[in-house]
C-alpha cells in the first residue's frame, strides 16, 4: 500500500467507516463477545517527507494515571506505544503504532489493526473496568 487512498479502500471494504475524511478514517472492530474497539487511521509525515500510517485506538481518560508507568509500558512494548490526545478538552490515553507505507501491505495492515485493537481492549479493561494496577 503506497497511499492513504489504498488504505481507505482496503479498510472500507472490510469495515463500516465512522469517519471518512481526507487523511483520517475510523471504524469499530470486534475484539470479544459484545466488545468492540474504535480504530483510527491517519497519515503522518516525518521531517524528510516520508509518509507513515498511524493506527490508534483510545484506551481511556488519562486522569489519575502515572505518566512514569506509561513510559515504562512504552519501553516494554514491541508493538504499540501510549500517547496522549485531546478529547473534548480532556487528556485521553491512546495506544498507537506507526508503520511506513513502504513496508505496509494488506495482510500486515490487517494484522497490526487486530493487534492494536486487542491490546487496546485489554488495556482498557485492565486499567478502567477491572481496576488492575497495570499502569
Amino acid at each position: 500500500m503506497q497511499s492513504f487512498e489504498q488504505i481507505r479502500s482496503h479498510v472500507g471494504s472490510r469495515h463500516m467507516l465512522r469517519t471518512n475524511d481526507p487523511y483520517l478514517v475510523s471504524f469499530d472492530i470486534d475484539v470479544a463477545a459484545e466488545r468492540h474497539q474504535g480504530i483510527y487511521l491517519t497519515e503522518v509525515e516525518d521531517e524528510d517527507g516520508a509518509k507513515y500510517l498511524r493506527i490508534s485506538t483510545p484506551v481511556g481518560p488519562f486522569t489519575g494515571l502515572d505518566p512514569v508507568r506509561c513510559l515504562r509500558f512504552n519501553w516494554e512494548q514491541r508493538t504499540g506505544f501510549l500517547a496522549l490526545s485531546n478529547l473534548d478538552g480532556s487528556p485521553y490515553l491512546h495506544l498507537c503504532e506507526n508503520r511506513p507505507y513502504t513496508v505496509l501491505d494488506a495482510a500486515e495492515l490487517d494484522r497490526v489493526i487486530a493487534e492494536i485493537a486487542g491490546l487496546g481492549d485489554h488495556l482498557e479493561k485492565a486499567i478502567y473496568a477491572e481496576g488492575e494496577d497495570i499502569l
